[in-house]
């Protein structure tokens, strides 16, 4: 096999070439300098190429020196105006306390921030500066003033649009952390409720937060969130779905592991469980963990309706679920394979419909899927006044056509349409194409073997969902392993009165429904 990096013609390989690119280094134990220019000139080189660097020069009052350096974009700088330049620059000296015994100890008694931090290594001040705060220097000084005057644009509070809903809360995570973090908290006044941070990713140094409340999680699962996320050794974090992929105990299994959710009360009705959320700073969607197949089988309209309407929901999910997953294999099984199950009306009909077509139902069922997929995928990935008119218009003139020039036939269609409608009830999208995609198997299996394929193909799912794992988890508890109790909100929802009892395998027990933590 050829090595990936080629030799160049002065006989040194690419590899090389990269290695000796003079990048500015620094230790960890490289000290602020006395002298302001020498530190100025460090962060330059440092910084060098990157224009949204500002270094602000300016003089403050007592005669000396000062530098700030902040990121623009990431800094409100009227407020920086207000907050840092002019105290310093019109300040008196006979405010200045008399413990104050250095600059860098009365300057902080002029900056108008609600955070301030001195720091003394180089390092150390680059990384706040690359985190969106401003560091100030002095000249005759060996620490800087670290304040945070975050100021960048992000986007307002809304409904998300993947996760609409006829009752419940309006508001959904954007992708500043704090934000999200702060949504989290208005919900759980507690101080059980523990958020801690961890930075991933050594080019893009992303925030990560692990959200639990402490006291109702076990700490096996805490324990197991920490471990997997420290362990992550990766450039760059751009979006949860990184960490998902890393994390997960099935990375070859085709159904999800981690549920991802873009609702603030969908996360605080897991956390109360005893589950953990994860945040990642730049993403709406959170990331819970550990996930039971029932829990995607969810939404958060079932504990906001009453109990006799969300235990019909979720049958009628599940029934539309097994539709989605065994509709057309079926059809394909019974009109190849066993054609006397049907009554001899139907039968007769469907022969009727099937006589111009040149393709077997097989055949038919996979040009049909495949088309069907294709137009999903343009009219999610069109702009939305467009992929609707493509994904609709689309579906029903292919279709009409197909039938019409006699490559399909008509119950075809009707099956794939019934299908398709059906896998949209799922209620979250990664157990959704899950099904998806097994729908494909099942129809080779059901082609080639009949009826026969179809149950060896159904037990070898279930089989693989009873062995899957979610930090340790049963994927089908409770019920594989069977628990009575933690059946009541699972297949069916019981009357929020009858809730008495957390998950076994995740929260601790409790006999109290309304006590609070």
């Amino acid at each position: 096999m050829k090595s990936f990096w080629r030799e160049s013609k002065t006989g040194t390989s690419r590899k090389e070439q990269c290695h000796k690119i003079p990048y500015p280094t620094l230790q960890g134990t490289d000290y602020i300098f006395t002298n302001l220019l020498q530190t100025k000139q460090k962060l330059v080189d440092y910084f060098r190429n990157c224009s949204d660097i500002v270094f602000r020069d300016f003089e403050i009052f007592n005669g000396k020196k000062a530098l700030a350096v902040f990121i623009d974009g990431l800094v409100d700088t009227k407020h920086f105006e207000e907050a840092v330049i002019k105290p310093l620059m019109l300040g008196n000296t006979s405010e200045i306390r008399a413990d104050s015994v250095s600059s860098t100890g009365w300057i902080e008694q002029f900056v108008i921030a609600t955070q301030t931090k001195r720091v003394r290594i180089i390092q150390e001040f680059i990384n706040h500066v690359l985190k969106g705060d401003v560091g100030i220097l002095i000249d005759g000084e060996t620490e800087a003033i670290i304040t945070s005057i975050k100021g960048w644009q992000h986007r307002s509070i809304e409904e998300p649009a993947s996760e609409t809903v006829v009752r419940g809360p309006r508001e959904g995570f954007v992708e500043n952390l704090r934000t999200n973090t702060a949504l989290l908290r208005r919900k759980i006044r507690s101080p059980n409720f523990k958020l801690e941070s961890l930075t991933l990713g050594k080019v893009t140094q992303t925030k990560v937060v692990i959200a639990y409340i402490e006291g109702i999680v076990t700490p096996y699962v805490v324990d197991e969130v920490r471990k997997r996320l420290q362990r992550i050794v990766i450039d760059g974090i751009l979006e949860s779905g990184y960490i998902e992929e890393l994390i997960e105990d099935h990375p070859y299994s085709p159904f999800p592991q981690v549920l991802h959710t873009e609702r603030p009360d969908v996360v605080v009705a897991h956390l109360l469980e005893g589950r953990v959320g994860i945040l990642v700073n730049g993403t709406p969607f959170v990331l819970i963990v550990p996930m039971t197949f029932w829990a995607a089988m969810q939404v958060s309209e079932d504990h906001y309706d009453r109990f006799m309407i969300a235990t019909a929901l979720r049958w009628l999910r599940i029934l539309f679920m097994v539709m989605a997953l065994l509709f057309p294999s079926l059809y394909v099984a019974i009109t190849t394979f066993h054609q006397e199950m049907l009554p001899t009306n139907l039968l007769l009909s469907v022969a009727a419909a099937r006589e111009a077509s040149p393709f077997p139902a097989f055949v038919e069922a996979l040009i049909m899927e495949v088309t069907f997929e294709a137009l999903r995928e343009a009219g999610v990935r069109l702009p939305r006044q467009v992929g609707q008119a493509v994904s609709i218009v689309g579906a029903l003139v292919i279709g009409q056509a197909a039938v019409q020039a006699g490559i399909v036939s008509a119950p075809m269609v009707i099956v794939v349409s019934i299908t398709g409608i059906a896998s949209f009830t799922i209620a979250h999208f990664n157990l959704a194409i899950a099904i998806r995609m097994l729908r494909f198997p099942m129809i080779f299996l059901a082609g080639t073997l009949g009826l026969y394929g179809v149950v060896i193909g159904t037990l070898a799912i279930m089989i693989h969902l009873v062995q899957l794992r979610s930090l340790g988890i049963p994927y089908f508890d409770p019920l594989a392993p069977l628990s009575i109790g933690g059946l009541k909100d699972t297949l069916v929802r019981v009357p929020r009165w009858m809730m008495q009892l957390r998950p076994r395998l995740t929260g601790y027990i409790i006999r109290d429904a309304w006590s609070a933590v």
